[in-house]
């Protein structure tokens, strides 16, 4: 029997469209520009992902915007119509304003709807770590939680899922004014990969600076097995996404793999989308899992 509801999230979640088909989550999704051209944050249907990473290393401008509230106004209402409860999980309000939007939408959707049921909940988590919750609840969906329960069960385990980012470019970073040009060009000449996870407030906090990428790849693992669900016999799924550095992704999840045995399936490694991705630029990998709560 399906269920009443429908579950849904924004594109940032970035996971693949097939996965999001397979497992009956929605999303919506979020814009970019790119030199000036609007373009849709679509899972890298409009541009895949190899064509927008190689434009930024050859210097390409680039711009994001969140989902408005008109736009998730056009985005709930099909759902309602058609006798659907809805539980939307935005991007993390840490580093985005689209759950004021979102929850801006609902509020007028209520009044027009006022038998259905529309809750937003903060993810607190961004890229495949918001996408590793999103599966977690589509998992409970499908093992028939009803939308109260998964809501309140996506509050109470958000900030168990943990987030760990490094990045082998600081261009971006420079750019972006997260750090210094005098920084960067050290960082750069020392080979320092700053590793970074979220915290208990859904922001990204630069954590360690570690030289060469052997080390940080090797460190980003340590973090899981110090802090996943069971430690080295944790069971649960792990995501990966990266920024067209395949070759590291795939560094990580081999280590990954080999000191975790009883994961859930193999380790799945996405694309950082184009929203996340025009922030980070090429050269980041990041880690999820889920773990002990995220208290700082």
């Amino acid at each position: 029997m399906k269920p009443d509801y429908i579950i849904s999230c924004c594109s940032t979640a970035d996971l693949s469209k097939e996965h999001f088909e397979k497992r009956d989550i929605h999303y919506v999704c979020f814009h970019y520009q790119l030199n000036g051209k609007d373009l849709p944050d679509d899972l890298g249907q409009t541009m895949p992902f190899d064509q927008f990473y190689q434009a930024m290393a050859d210097g390409a401008e680039t711009r994001t915007s969140q989902v408005n509230a008109e736009e998730y106004l056009a985005f709930f209402e099909p759902f309602l119509k058609d006798g659907k409860d809805i539980l939307h999980v935005t991007l993390s309000s840490g580093i985005s304003g689209t759950i004021n939007s979102a929850m801006a939408a609902a509020d007028q959707l209520r009044a027009k709807y006022p038998e259905r049921k529309i809750y937003v909940v903060d993810s607190l988590g961004a890229s495949s770590g918001y996408g590793l919750l999103m599966d977690a609840l589509a998992d409970r969906r499908d093992e028939g939680y009803d939308i109260d329960r998964l809501k309140v069960w996506a509050i109470e385990n958000r900030l168990h899922v943990h987030h760990w980012f490094f990045s082998t470019d600081l261009t971006f970073y420079v750019r972006g004014g997260r750090i210094s040009k005098a920084s960067g060009f050290v960082g750069t000449l020392l080979r320092i990969c700053p590793l970074l996870n979220m915290d208990n407030l859904g922001r990204l906090i630069p954590r360690e600076k570690i030289r060469t990428k052997k080390k940080v790849i090797a460190q980003i693992v340590d973090k899981m097995a110090e802090h996943a669900n069971k430690g080295l016999d944790y069971d649960g799924k792990c995501f990966i996404s990266m920024s067209a550095c395949p070759e590291d992704a795939r560094a990580v999840a081999d280590l990954v793999e080999q000191l975790f045995p009883h994961l859930n399936g193999k380790v799945l490694i996405n694309s950082i989308g184009t929203t996340i991705g025009s922030h980070t630029g090429p050269g980041t990998v990041a880690l999820f899992f889920f773990g002990d709560e995220r208290v700082n």
